[in-house]
């Protein structure tokens, strides 16, 4: 017979089938929106680009941006169809598809760190050969904030791997876990998206405020789901919080700082 709790937890604290059930869905809702707010950052913005280059304002796109483009986007489309399998029980191709993450992440740590320095110095090297009627005013300013933006790239280099890396060592024992570090790992690079989507409120370039803020407001209709169904902080916003805290006050306590502005030249190999 089928108890009445079938909506929420029972005794023992484990989550009724109605609830894991609501769970699967939920997470497919999480990679969808992370999958359309690419979409609705960065294309509009790409096309911007592609013509300022066409008038001849700015360089082509590095070589690398497109590959790091690419390992995003399988990213995405990864864990969108991680999620879907999970939702419609078929977890035995849900965990052979996850090697590909075993890939995938290395690779796109990899493209970040080839792809920061060299776009960095692209920036930098606008100083020496400006394109024709380009304000220097405007290539200063690009320098300022190419050098902040090395901030939050650099914290998302490093805390990518290691939260998916828990994620994945956690995946047999903890599968709730799991999971939810799955899509806050995701939530890390997505303020390069929500930053381009122009018509939102933004703090840039004065500060990273907003795009932290927008990252939890992306992630914030998963967490109020548990904290409202299952009544409880789930260990995955704790490991993610401890683990993002401190270099998201080295991020904001060094955004904008003379000894940064001054010290990031010479960590990406560009004349100072």
């Amino acid at each position: 017979m089928v108890s009445r709790a079938v909506d929420t937890i029972d005794s023992r604290g484990t989550p009724s089938v109605s609830l894991q059930a609501t769970d699967r869905w939920l997470f497919v809702f999480m990679a969808a929106l992370f999958v359309v707010t690419v979409l609705v950052g960065f294309v509009p913005d790409s096309f911007t680009r592609l013509a300022a280059i066409e008038a001849g304002q700015r360089p082509p796109f590095h070589p690398v941006t497109h590959v790091h483009a690419v390992l995003m986007g399988a990213w995405l489309l990864l864990l969108l169809a991680q999620t879907t399998l999970v939702a419609t029980n078929r977890r035995a191709l849900h965990q052979r598809l996850g090697l590909v993450s075993l890939v995938l992440v290395p690779a796109m740590v990899l493209a970040g760190i080839i792809l920061v320095p060299a776009v960095f110095r692209e920036a930098w090297s606008l100083g020496a050969a400006p394109p024709p009627g380009m304000d220097p005013a405007v290539i200063s300013e690009t320098k300022a904030i190419v050098s902040n933006l090395a901030l939050p790239q650099i914290r998302v280099g490093v805390l990518f791997p290691i939260v998916v890396g828990w994620a994945l060592w956690v995946r047999r024992t903890d599968p709730d876990t799991h999971k939810r570090l799955m899509i806050l790992a995701t939530a890390l690079p997505l303020p390069a998206a929500i930053d381009r989507i122009v018509w939102l409120p933004t703090s840039f370039p004065t500060s990273f405020a907003s795009g932290d803020l927008y990252m939890l407001l992306w992630v914030a209709p998963m967490f109020l789901y548990d904290m409202i169904r299952r009544r409880r902080v789930q260990r995955a916003y704790v490991i993610w919080f401890l683990v993002g805290l401190p270099p998201t006050i080295a991020v904001h306590w060094l955004w904008g700082s003379p000894w940064w502005l001054a010290t990031v030249p010479k960590l990406m190999g560009a004349e100072p």
